[in-house]
């Protein structure tokens, strides 16, 4: 969910990561697919049954055991990065509008404080607000800033496409607030 705080000079619209519920059920689901790869592979070799649930011991550990342990093992890897990603939250941040200091900034959160993205603009160099709605098998609803010089800036979150109406409403907003054309509806 985006949040927006507003205040008379300042818009501002925080930008959900990597952190989403989807995000939490597949690494909940890759964790258990290879915890179970695993533990079959292992049970292979070890002739002792780990798994409560199925009966591994009747695999043969070269080459069906083996090759449910390099399952597991490429599953747990996966899993750790899904981890990752979700603990430093990949891909949050803010776009926020500042007619106090004329300013607009464009913030994500990379991997690490290096990998950082923030985009620094004067309110001057805007052009336009630009809305690009694709319907179909593939959906695209995304919203991008006009700038000078720079091309289109995408404010959108990554993921799942934004709601119709929200994003008429976000761009109209931020449009109104800056005092510049909306382009696309």
């Amino acid at each position: 969910m985006v949040t927006t705080k507003s205040q008379s000079n300042v818009l501002r619209y925080d930008i959900v990561g990597s952190r989403r519920f989807s995000n939490y059920c597949f690494a909940v689901i890759v964790a258990i697919g290879a915890s179970g790869f695993l533990l079959a592979g292992i049970s292979s070799f070890l002739k002792i049954n780990l798994l409560p649930f199925a009966d591994p011991l009747q695999l043969e550990f070269v080459p069906q055991g083996l090759a449910l342990s390099f399952y597991g093992v490429a599953g747990t890897l996966l899993e750790l990065y899904l981890l990752y990603v979700m603990v430093i939250d990949y891909g949050s941040g803010y776009n926020e509008f500042d007619r106090n200091i004329g300013k607009v900034t464009v913030f994500r959160r990379g991997r690490n404080k290096s990998k950082n993205i923030e985009l620094i603009y004067k309110i001057a160099d805007v052009q336009a607000v630009r809305v690009e709605i694709r319907n179909g098998l593939n959906p695209k609803r995304a919203l991008y800033l006009r700038v000078k010089g720079k091309g289109d800036l995408p404010l959108s979150q990554v993921g799942q496409p934004i709601g119709l109406t929200e994003l008429e409403d976000r761009a109209a907003d931020i449009a109104k607030f800056l005092s510049v054309p909306l382009e696309g509806l």
